[in-house]
């Protein structure tokens, strides 16, 4: 049975100094397709087939591979399957926010396997740090298999001065340390720290609504707004790691007052702290995020008052991307739940003209993730994933067909 492939797959390159990258081509396409052959792997990757046999071999040897027996395929020997060993590796992912602490594991093939919500009533380093290596010391224990790596995320952006930790969507305390190497030594190994925004749009890309698309944008709504990016299947970072800090791009000429020192960021209109000021300026008392849902299907003003201002500002910021990074959509995840966001991007006005407006698109101009509301913490723990899984070379053509 042929279909179309749903986006690009990475192609392999047979000299030997490329056999890790080979090594990734293989595991991603196996992912991708949950079952494959080596004759089916060996057609798709463009490798030999003795070259498709040593690393299934090898993949198979370290046990990030199973064999899942003989597929029945007409006449022959039918061939031997092969697919990702959900039990060959886990990682663990920890966002770390300005009111909680999300701990997840993921295995091998992405699936759940540990989720736990830790209130934080203070998140400086020294409150936070000894209850961050005292949660991923029980995630640890959670699992049996190999552990793959340690991911963790938190709002940006990192080491700008007049920027970092600064205002209520921020993490304060934070500022002037080398925030990497004091997670590593909490928990006593490497972590793999990002921020909130584009470690969302690696889950999205990996499990999520970007899974087919390599060129895409994320808003992500936190207790701020971040944007995250994912060029050519992998997240564009920016120089220093703060790339996608859409927060605070003044969006109103004179607006409110950021604690950035500017007027007007769209942070102060299109983020849950921008939705707790509404509370306050009503005199109610500010929602926990898991109540915001019900509050939107009740119909309360102030819910539905902030929906309406932050559509109306998201859509200047949509044709603002669209003609600066051309991406193939812009996909709207974080916090809220998936009415609210469906809401949001039902109610904004008409998208202004952008390099985005051809003919024949494939995807809408806006789309929501899929993630869900935890896509931080599954994007901290598929930092390691992404590290091996995720090919880094060549890519073939959309458009081949496969069997």
């Amino acid at each position: 049975m042929n279909e179309k492939t749903r986006g690009q797959f990475a192609i392999g390159n047979n000299p030997e100094r490329n056999r890790e990258h080979n090594r990734r081509v293989v595991l991603d396409l196996v992912r991708q397709h949950g079952m494959l052959g080596r004759m089916e792997i060996a057609r798709q990757t463009q490798l030999t087939a003795q070259a498709v046999a040593n690393i299934v071999d090898d993949l198979v040897g370290s046990g990030l591979l199973i064999s899942t027996g003989r597929r029945r395929s007409g006449r022959g020997q039918p061939p031997i399957q092969f697919a990702v060993n959900p039990e060959g590796a886990a990682t663990i992912g920890v966002e770390i926010a300005t009111d909680q602490m999300v701990v997840t594991v993921l295995d091998l093939t992405g699936v759940l396997r540990y989720k736990r919500i830790v209130p934080l009533a203070d998140t400086t380093p020294e409150r936070c740090l000894p209850v961050f290596a005292l949660e991923v010391e029980r995630a640890r224990k959670s699992f049996d298999s190999p552990l793959l790596g340690v991911g963790v995320v938190m709002p940006g952006p990192f080491g700008i001065e007049g920027m970092s930790f600064v205002g209520p969507t921020t993490l304060p305390g934070w500022s002037g340390i080398d925030v990497k190497a004091a997670l590593s030594e909490a928990c006593g190994m490497d972590v793999a720290l990002e921020n909130d925004a584009a470690a969302a749009a690696v889950a999205e890309r990996l499990f999520g609504a970007g899974h087919a698309i390599s060129h895409f944008c994320m808003l992500y709504f936190g207790t701020g707004i971040g944007l995250g990016m994912i060029q050519d299947g992998a997240p564009y970072r920016g120089a220093f790691g703060n790339a996608g800090e859409i927060g605070h791009v003044p969006v109103v000429p004179s607006g409110r007052l950021c604690p950035c020192g500017q007027r007007g960021c769209l942070e102060r209109y299109a983020s849950l702290h921008a939705l707790h000021e509404k509370f306050d300026q009503s005199g109610r008392e500010r929602p926990q995020i898991s109540e915001i849902e019900r509050l939107f299907q009740s119909g309360d003003q102030v819910v539905q008052a902030w929906i309406d201002e932050a559509a109306a500002h998201l859509s200047t910021v949509i044709g603002l991307l669209e003609n600066i990074f051309d991406p193939e959509t812009i996909i709207f995840s974080g916090a809220f739940s998936d009415s609210v966001m469906d809401a949001v991007i039902a109610r904004l006005p008409p998208l202004p003209p952008s390099v985005a407006a051809r003919a024949g698109r494939t995807q809408p101009r806006v789309m929501r993730g899929q993630t869900g509301q935890y896509t931080a913490a599954l994007g901290a723990a598929a930092l390691p994933l992404f590290e091996i899984l995720t090919p880094k070379l060549e890519t073939s053509p959309s458009d081949q067909q496969v069997a």
